[in-house]
């Protein structure tokens, strides 16, 4: 099993945006990267900068209510589930869950502890916590495809 963790202070938004960004110039498909965190942490706002990064033009907004959006960010299609509303993970099978993971995908999940059995290949995990009036982020690779991202995110800075 592979694991390699940075951790990444983030004392403004805009910080945030930038990173997001250096991430955004590492991504390929296939991946799956997680975002866990307290309310308020920040994980939707990375995701935002992180899309913006690869292109997407079109409103950003937060699936908390729909549960998925989708973007098409030429060559990749990106995929932010908000798993916050789920209860039970028999509700992912309702909206097809497992079918948004293809080879060309990108998907970005927010709270996938609501989502422990069904999430069994997670490429790169965030954690983001709350620090001062900024935020820390870790980052894991937890599969080669995820090292291979961390690394050429790490070797940008």
């Amino acid at each position: 099993m592979v694991s390699l963790t940075t951790v990444i202070d983030l004392p403004t938004e805009q910080m945030s945006e930038k990173v997001a960004a250096r991430f955004a110039a590492c991504l390929f498909a296939p991946l799956t990267l997680t975002f866990s965190g307290q309310i308020g942490a920040g994980k939707t706002t990375f995701i935002r900068a992180l899309l913006r990064a690869l292109g997407v033009k079109d409103t950003i907004k937060s699936p908390t209510f729909s549960l998925v959006e989708s973007y098409w960010v030429e060559p990749l299609h990106v995929h932010h589930f908000d798993l916050y509303r789920i209860h039970d993970e028999s509700e992912l099978e309702y909206i097809g869950f497992r079918d948004y993971f293809t080879d060309s995908t990108v998907c970005c999940i927010e709270w996938p502890e609501h989502a422990p059995g069904t999430l069994t290949a997670i490429d790169v995990s965030f954690t983001l916590d709350i620090k001062d009036n900024g935020r820390e982020m870790q980052v894991r690779a937890l599969s080669p495809l995820g090292a291979q991202v961390l690394v050429s995110f790490m070797g940008e800075q």
